[in-house]
């Protein structure tokens, strides 16, 4: 039988379970990456990005829990709005954590991670009404906002076009359009009368 070169053994069709090892790439750290960036400037785009990502995965999942807890007369609209805004969301949760991962380091990816990160209040387990869920998500866009003009202000100075392209093009613009079609859903309008109609 042929021995595997790599680790001196008889290849077998058994998967191999149970394996450990040390961590092949701390997080905090970047690796070196032929991308004419400066390290100091791809670890700081990565340390920004990771805060942003850990924001934008708690809105994305802030989105599922009120698709899935929304009621009353507007469940149907916001059921199928909530949804789509978190699907757009996991998008970016992707482009972020590809980016971060682009520039040599390590995305947060796990829950327990992101919940000691994030700046996105917690909200409790149960149901909220309608206009609390509203205004839940829009300060968790707010938050993300924030962050992000900060985020590719910091990369354009440093040079980090990719990183601010993905901040300006996707993140920002994204969330801005959420914004407007979540806040619409708050503004106290009558339904059936105008303010002027002629209630004769």
């Amino acid at each position: 039988m042929t021995k595997s070169r790599a680790t001196n053994v008889v290849p077998s069709a058994a998967p191999l379970t149970g394996q450990h090892a040390h961590e092949i790439q701390a997080y905090g750290s970047v690796v070196a990456m032929p991308l004419a960036l400066a390290e100091d400037t791809r670890r700081g785009s990565a340390d920004n990005l990771n805060q942003l990502l850990a924001d934008t995965i708690t809105l994305r999942d802030l989105y599922k829990k009120h698709h899935w807890q929304v009621s009353g007369a507007t469940f149907y609209q916001l059921h199928l709005l909530f949804d789509k805004h978190f699907n757009e969301q996991s998008d970016l949760v992707d482009g972020i954590g590809e980016r971060i991962m682009l520039l040599g380091g390590v995305s947060v990816a796990m829950a327990a991670d992101v919940a000691e990160m994030t700046l996105v209040p917690r909200p409790p387990r149960g149901r909220e009404e309608v206009p609390v869920q509203l205004s839940r998500l829009l300060h968790a866009h707010e938050i993300v906002l924030e962050e992000a003009r900060t985020m590719a202000r910091q990369a354009a100075q440093e040079g980090d076009d990719g990183t601010n392209d993905l901040l300006v093009s996707d993140v920002i613009r994204t969330n801005e359009l959420q914004v407007w079609f979540v806040a619409e859903h708050v503004v106290d309008v009558p339904l059936v009368h105008s303010d002027g109609a002629n209630n004769n």
